[in-house]
């Protein structure tokens, strides 16, 4: 009986242009410290978890730069898609491979492109959810306790309190909600019984695989093919849905473990400007980068040549070889409506 981590490293490299591309998408890029987001959320769970019991799946574009950061990780750890189908057929083919190594696994899954600040204290929380998860064989969701309106998140209204674990308090999961507008989401601080849906839960192998069978029957159905055909020829044809909507939402008895450990999942720019050092006007300078008369501002010249921003506030200067990006602090989220745009262009050397 062993707990294991999977870690899914997918997506589409849009958030983060032009640092980031279909084939580089955030995780690879080092937000918030000097390695990958990948590498930091494999470091995070080091020494709990050795390198044996980590499995990272990830797409055909970014298998190699997965090997190339996580050089210890076994060849056989790294699942690659052939396909992307979303994360209930990621996290269903996951568990699959962990019941045929061990049929009383659990597992946490846990997204490759978040920052964590407190390794410790997220590792707590982590065996506190196994914990509870083996004890009442269900699915358990980490929670994280909001700290402002946040209308980004989509929200987990928790219900009854159901215990505790290792010290942290349990709940009853009574519904999930959709992102919400500011008032909405200021009505959820208020009531207090509201918390982030961070996308990371843990569960016994077994019962994840129930839940996929009885509420995603057609995916089921699919993981039973991979058992004795080719997964190249059957990963395409399974259905494509997320975990939160064919699974979470439909479950019942599922638990939620409120945590309180510092945490962003790293949506924008805006984002990783909080994450990082900033000097005293405020500005965060990243490689060659230069400001003078400058204010609250985010540069990032990893790329090799020199930036200079002179006179200048709320902006964030992003420099790579072929593609520079220039936004206001506060819409840099809007960074995706650059990379619609180059898509309508035809210029896929820079997607």
């Amino acid at each position: 009986m062993a707990d294991y981590v999977v870690i899914m490293a997918g997506g589409s490299g849009t958030r983060f242009w032009p640092a980031s591309r279909r084939a580089r998408p955030k995780q690879f890029l080092p937000i918030g410290g000097t390695t990958s987001l990948l590498r930091q959320t494999v470091e995070r769970v080091l020494p709990e978890f050795d390198w044996s019991r980590i499995l990272v799946v990830t797409g055909q574009a970014h298998a190699e730069h997965a090997r190339l950061e996580l050089p210890e990780l076994p060849v056989e750890n790294v699942l690659v898609e052939p396909a992307a189908r979303n994360t209930a057929a990621c996290i269903g083919w996951a568990t699959r491979v962990l019941l045929a190594r061990d049929p009383d696994a659990a597992a946490c899954v846990l997204p490759s492109d978040h920052f964590v600040s407190d390794a410790a204290l997220f590792c707590r929380h982590l065996k506190a959810a196994l914990r509870a998860a083996r004890e009442v064989k269900t699915i358990v969701l980490l929670g994280l306790m909001p700290t402002h309106p946040e209308t980004g998140y989509g929200y987990i209204e928790r219900g009854e309190a159901h215990g505790e674990s290792l010290g942290f308090p349990l709940n009853a999961v009574k519904r999930f909600v959709e992102k919400p507008d500011r008032a909405t989401a200021l009505g959820y601080l208020s009531a207090g019984t509201y918390l982030w849906n961070s996308g990371m839960f843990v569960f016994p192998a077994n019962v994840m695989d129930a839940a996929i069978s009885k509420h995603l029957p057609a995916l089921a159905s699919g993981l039973d093919r991979l058992a004795s055909e080719d997964l190249g020829a059957v990963y395409p044809t399974l259905p494509s849905t997320s975990i939160d909507y064919g699974v979470m939402e439909k479950a019942g008895n599922l638990l939620v473990l409120p945590a309180n450990f510092p945490w962003s999942d790293v949506g924008s720019w805006d984002a990783a400007y909080e994450l990082h050092p900033r000097d005293e006007s405020g500005n965060v300078l990243l490689g060659a980068a230069l400001a003078v008369g400058t204010k609250n501002t985010f540069v990032d010249a990893r790329s090799g040549r020199t930036v200079a921003i002179v006179g200048l506030e709320d902006v964030v200067v992003v420099d790579t070889p072929d593609a520079l990006l220039i936004a206001r602090r506060g819409q840099s989220q809007d960074v995706k409506l650059v990379v619609d745009a180059l898509t309508a262009a035809g210029k896929k050397e820079l997607l």
